[in-house]
């Protein structure tokens, strides 16, 4: 475990020391550290750049060696406020509950899926929505939200007939549009399918 994975985890058990963040609940661990390094990269004007993930742990654990205190003190509502989020925003599905909600999600991702393996600069693309995500006050979930509110759009009927940059342009403006559109909006955007005791992710 890396010092932003150690430091999440502890945090998480404060908040749920029933929470089995290195077992069955590892996907909770793995989304709260996703969110939180999407988080500080906006907080630092890091979006978009090329920013590796070891450059920004080590900076987390410079910062938090000159500012432990603050930083523990921002964790602590940050990830308040962040779980709290995760039980509004998540749902757990468990054996054929999720059958017929994913049957026509899944036909429009698989429609998108040649469009996203010859996507270009995908990696800023999906920044640009997490970026909008977190300006609107969404902070769970937004690396899986932003993948999929783009993939949603890429398969959309609608935009099959266009070229291929039309296309992109149409399906990011869009996805931006309904990435606002959802950080106001109330309840699970994101749906967790129970596999065997592992949690496998299944998207809004």
């Amino acid at each position: 475990m890396n010092f932003v994975e150690i430091m999440i985890g502890e945090k998480l058990r404060e908040a749920d020391s029933a929470l089995d963040i290195l077992g069955s609940d590892r996907k909770v661990l793995q989304v709260a550290c996703e969110d939180f390094t999407n988080y500080a990269k906006f907080h630092w004007g890091l979006m978009g750049k090329e920013t590796c993930q070891l450059e920004l742990t080590e900076k987390l654990e410079q910062f938090f060696k000159e500012n432990r205190g603050e930083l523990e003190e921002f964790l602590n509502v940050w990830i308040g406020v962040w779980f709290k989020k995760w039980k509004e925003r998540v749902k757990l599905l468990i054996g054929e509950e999720s059958a017929q909600k994913w049957s026509k999600i899944s036909k429009v991702i698989n429609n998108a899926e040649p469009h996203w393996r010859k996507l270009e600069r995908k990696q800023e693309i999906k920044e640009l929505i997490v970026f909008t995500l977190i300006k609107n006050g969404e902070i769970c979930g937004t690396e899986i939200l932003s993948e999929n509110l783009l993939k949603m759009e890429l398969g959309e009927k609608r935009v099959q007939y266009l070229s291929d940059r039309e296309r992109v342009l149409v399906a990011v403006n869009n996805a931006l549009r309904k990435g606002r559109d959802m950080a106001q909006s109330r309840g699970p955007l994101i749906f967790v399918k129970i596999d065997k005791g592992y949690y496998g992710t299944a998207n809004y």
